[in-house]
């Protein structure tokens, strides 16, 4: 083999060449033997390289230099090799991307054609009509491509096998005219951008019966993997209860017709749950695309039925379900379409958006089938593990389970052993009891955190709640960073802790202060196109006591959490905050008492507000409704954002205390109710003033005063400008200037134990946090045991003489990520009294390891 070097330049070119000019050539057997070595190490040191020829006996009278370049040259064709195999699939995706863009143009071609010749039959005849006297009037004329059709009482229809196989054909056609042509007119879904790197191209329904929702997208799965995860829809539509298969019948053309009883869960607690009795369709089409098509069966005869079920609503599927072709080159490109008739009219009014909204169903059922394939795509293309030591489909596993778990405790179905306490049908706060062997199974294991095991019982709190004018996300998010808020750290194990409280314990006390929480990151999915951000994490809480004896030698527990509908971009999307105890060394299969917060906004449409807009709580709630103006109180106000809240606690315990357990139980929801109603208040656009869209306190007259103490602080202690601008009359300019400040700056209190009180844009970002959670971080805590020792000898001197120069080093965000800075300085803060204030710290040149 000659031995050429492709992009090793003029010096590689010479080393490949012998003294007489020309190149080496290698023997078979020598280019065995170096592929072999390229394998065990593709880049070895000279040392090794000279141990190669040694133990090589057929490498001898090849010099280490020369094998320096072949070893060069094999690895500049395997980064070719890769490189061409990523352009190649790259460019497999964008044809198909591009026959997928080409083939949904046609479709609104002929929409458009379509809607205009119904527009030109609709002009000829407005002039001709008079005012309706009879039902008979031009409403067919009008509707006839919105499919406004009244629904007609049909004759029960024959449910024998040719009599499905009948409805199975009617509902394919219905189908398929629904995915790839006008039955329905479908609008782009507000906020979504179809291109090659987003979920795919997702539209909704304009002027049809019931909901619908329709995507369209490419997935690296072949058709029939893609057509078995969509058939298990347990797995990936998390509202979904069961689904099963009562009879399975073949066709003669090949196909498959299944009749299925499904069920799904109750959002809230203020509505049924559904049920479904449906016909499925299995066939292939002749150009190969595999098709699987549902819709509800109704007014059937001669065939198996489903009665109405007890504590369900009957609803409807219209001919809905999945076109899947065969993808040159491998993948699937898939048309979905969901098409339903939730029963609107047995809601409460407030909750019928929810049952109304096709936004809400593609959120929730379209987008998660795409979702759910892309994400097996990609577990199937990389086989690495999580940086918990977990594979990704055993982190999507355990947070289906808090899903699950929590629909299950929030639904409390009898059928699963729960009942439901009496009252006197006022209370605010429904309590359940489950003693059931298949709830309570795994659940009498010990955690390692010193919880006792003996539990025969779990009990379940739950209620809903109406929240007005704030955003669902940053409610969501204030839960999550600011626990300390609505916890109660007495009871914060919930499923263990209840155990512990004793006859004598006062519900909702509080034992100790908290002693703050880690997050530690599990799994982490952003959808950018879609605005979906949800984590899987574990959340370390420190220093937590459950009883008097325990406060002296308080311990740290560990929740498995999953948060969802975090960003305030994704139109539609409830937000979900949903935790369970766990053990410190958990398990797949550890047993899971899920309990947390679930918000579903009721107006699907757009939401004024910003995603990135925090607050401090604290000051909001000192200055009120009447105060936290700033000077840009000329901006917009948001509309008004309406949502519902549920909340579910569940504790377990030993069947002699239910009664003491329900009483805490009770009192434990109210007391959260009452602080979220609380946060919900100082988060709500009347009380964030000129804060409204920014996640900078600028505009407020506090945070301009403390910008100018520390413009003036730095200039008077080391003698320079800090900032470029050194007008001082300008406060608002002051501290937009340091908010934008590319060197991370925080303030500090000068407390025994420093906590922050104050950073720039750059200091929450390199901390990891926000305004809200930024006073639950200590100062010490962001250092390592060098960078702290450092600090105890440097603080004196920065109370002394007033600042100090801290040399590089490493501290930790927030979320514990390693931080590495060129260099620190810290300073005094002076108020106008010339009293010390706070000290500020500027990180330069940080970056995350």
């Amino acid at each position: 083999m000659a031995m050429i070097c492709k992009d090793g330049g003029k010096n590689n070119m010479q080393q490949g060449h012998m003294e007489n000019g020309k190149y080496v050539r290698y023997t078979p057997e020598q280019v065995e033997a170096l592929e072999r070595l390229y394998h065990e190490c593709p880049k070895p040191s000279s040392i090794r390289r000279q141990q190669f020829i040694r133990d090589c006996p057929i490498l001898s009278n090849i010099e280490p230099k020369q094998i320096k370049v072949w070893f060069q040259n094999r690895r500049c064709r395997e980064k070719q090799r890769k490189e061409a195999s990523r352009l190649q699939a790259v460019n497999r995706k964008l044809t198909a991307m591009n026959k997928l863009l080409m083939e949904e143009n046609d479709r609104l071609q002929k929409q458009v054609s379509h809607l205009v010749y119904e527009n030109s039959y609709f002009r000829q005849h407005t002039p001709k009509t008079t005012l309706p006297t009879e039902d008979t009037s031009c409403e067919s004329v009008v509707t006839i491509g919105q499919h406004h059709v009244t629904p007609q009482q049909h004759p029960p229809r024959d449910a024998s096998p040719a009599g499905l196989l009948s409805i199975a054909e009617e509902t394919l056609t219905e189908f398929l005219s629904k995915a790839t042509g006008t039955a329905v007119e479908w609008v782009q879904m507000p906020g979504m951008k179809p291109g090659p790197d987003s979920i795919g191209i997702i539209a909704i329904s304009h002027g049809c019966i019931g909901v619908a929702a329709r995507a369209c997208g490419l997935v690296g799965l072949e058709p029939t993997r893609v057509a078995e995860i969509l058939k298990d829809r347990p797995s990936w539509f998390r509202d979904c209860r069961a689904v099963d298969v009562v009879n399975v019948l073949p066709t003669t053309n090949g196909g498959t017709i299944e009749l299925l009883y499904m069920q799904l869960y109750a959002p809230t607690t203020l509505a049924p749950a559904r049920d479904f009795w449906l016909l499925r369709y299995t066939s292939v089409l002749e150009d190969g695309s595999l098709v699987i098509c549902e819709r509800s069966l109704k007014n059937t005869q001669n065939g198996p039925s489903m009665p109405p079920v007890q504590h369900f609503v009957r609803a409807e599927l219209l001919p809905s379900g999945y076109l899947i072709r065969p993808c040159e080159g491998g993948g699937s490109i898939i048309h979905i379409v969901d098409h339903l008739d939730l029963e609107p009219w047995s809601v409460p009014e407030v909750l019928r958006p929810l049952y109304e909204s096709s936004t809400v169903l593609a959120q929730k059922t379209t987008m998660a089938a795409l979702r759910q394939l892309r994400q097996i795509a990609q577990e199937v293309s990389q086989t690495n593990v999580s940086n918990c030591g977990r594979r990704p489909a055993a982190l999507r596993a355990l947070s289906q389970r808090l899903s699950r778990g929590f629909n299950e405790a929030l639904n409390g179905f009898t059928d699963e052993g729960w009942s439901v306490l009496g009252n006197d049908g006022m209370d605010d706060v429904t309590i359940l009891v489950n003693s059931s062997p298949d709830k309570l199974m795994g659940l009498n294991l010990p955690f390692s955190n010193g919880f006792p095991a003996v539990t025969n019982a779990v009990l379940c709190a739950k209620a809903s709640m109406l929240l007005q004018n704030v955003p669902p996300a940053i409610l969501l998010r204030f839960l999550r960073e600011h626990r300390s808020e609505w916890a109660d750290n007495g009871i914060d194990a919930y499923s263990a802790a209840a155990i512990k409280v004793g006859p004598c314990s006062l519900p909702g006390s509080r034992v100790g202060g908290f002693g703050g929480q880690v997050i530690l990151p599990l799994a982490h999915t952003i959808e950018h196109e879609e605005a979906l951000n949800q984590f899987l994490e574990v959340v370390k809480l420190e220093s937590i006591a459950y009883s008097p004896e325990e406060a002296m030698m308080p311990r740290d527990i560990f929740l498995l959490q999953l948060c969802s509908g975090m960003d305030e971009n994704a139109v539609g999307t409830c937000a979900e905050l949903i935790f369970a105890p766990i053990d410190a060394s958990f398990a797949d299969d550890a047993p899971l008492l899920p309990s947390g917060f679930r918000i579903i906004p009721l107006d699907t449409g757009k939401e004024a507000s910003s995603p990135n807009r925090t607050l401090d709580l604290a000051s909001a709630l000192e200055i009120g409704q009447a105060g936290n103006k700033g000077s840009n109180d000329s901006s917009a106000s948001p509309g008004c954002v309406r949502s519902v809240m549920t909340i579910a606690f569940e504790f377990a315990f030993e069947s002699h205390m239910q009664e003491h357990v329900a009483s805490m139980a009770r009192q434990y929801v109210r007391s959260i109710i009452s602080s979220v109603q609380r946060v919900a208040l100082a988060l709500s656009p009347s009380n964030l003033g000129s804060l409204a869209g920014l996640r900078s306190p600028l505009g407020t007259p506090e945070a301009q005063t403390l910008a100018r103490w520390i413009f003036q602080s730095y200039r008077v202690y080391l003698g320079v400008e800090l900032l470029k601008s050194n007008n001082e009359a300008g406060g608002d300019s002051i501290l937009k200037s340091l908010w934008h400040h590319s060197d991370a700056m925080m303030c500090c209190s000068l407390k025994a134990l420093p906590v922050f009180t104050f950073a720039n844009q750059a200091g929450l970002d390199m901390l990891e946090t926000t305004l809200v959670a930024l006073q639950d971080i200590s100062l010490e805590k962001i250092f390592d045991d060098q960078g702290r020792k450092t600090l105890c000898t440097e603080f004196p001197q920065i109370m002394q003489q007033g600042f100090a120069c801290l040399q590089g080093g490493i501290c930790v965000s927030s979320m514990g990520r390693p931080i590495s800075y060129e260099r620190a300085v810290a300073w005094k803060v002076l108020n106008e009294e010339e009293n010390a204030h706070c000290i500020c710290f500027m990180f330069v040149n940080w970056s995350f390891v």
